[in-house]
């Protein structure tokens, strides 16, 4: 086999190749005049069945406006800083009742005294009633001191 010449495969894969790229080329073109087409006209009853009228899904809306919703409360965990230190979890709860049901209160003790460390945390039972009591209590006095009320985190250890 001399230099610059292919192989028998080579030539036919080459071949094939060219035969592929002008049968592609003439379905091109075979497409182009044939032009669009006629489009199929379709109903809306076709393409997605019974739909209903206007009356019908502004009654559906207004039922499912009214039904209760069956999704469970999700809780939500505050921080409550700046407290007094002679503050009880019975008054850290009084304080956020007005603003939804409160699950826990936990008003957190010094270890050695005994005595509040000035802070407590608050769990509500639903996280919309929370950022009601968030948002009203933040900056409010609760037993003369102002206090802050915040989403509780984990903390970093």
């Amino acid at each position: 086999m001399t230099r610059g010449t292919y192989s028998h495969k080579k030539r036919q894969r080459e071949a094939d190749k060219a035969r592929k790229k002008q049968d592609k080329a003439e379905r091109r073109m075979e497409r182009r005049r044939a032009g669009p087409g006629e489009v199929p006209i379709a109903a809306a009853e076709d393409v997605a069945g019974n739909v209903p009228s206007i009356e019908e899904a502004m009654r559906a809306f207004e039922q499912r406006a009214v039904a209760p919703r069956s999704a469970e409360p999700i809780p939500c965990r505050l921080f409550v800083g700046g407290l007094s230190w002679s503050i009880g979890e019975e008054q850290l709860r009084a304080a956020f009742a007005p603003f939804g049901e409160v699950s826990d209160a936990v008003v957190v003790n010094d270890r050695a005294t005994g005595r509040s460390r000035g802070f407590a945390f608050v769990t509500m039972r639903d996280r919309k009633d929370a950022a009601n009591a968030m948002r009203e209590l933040n900056g409010s006095e609760i037993d003369g001191r102002a206090v802050v009320v915040n989403v509780a985190t984990e903390r970093q250890r």
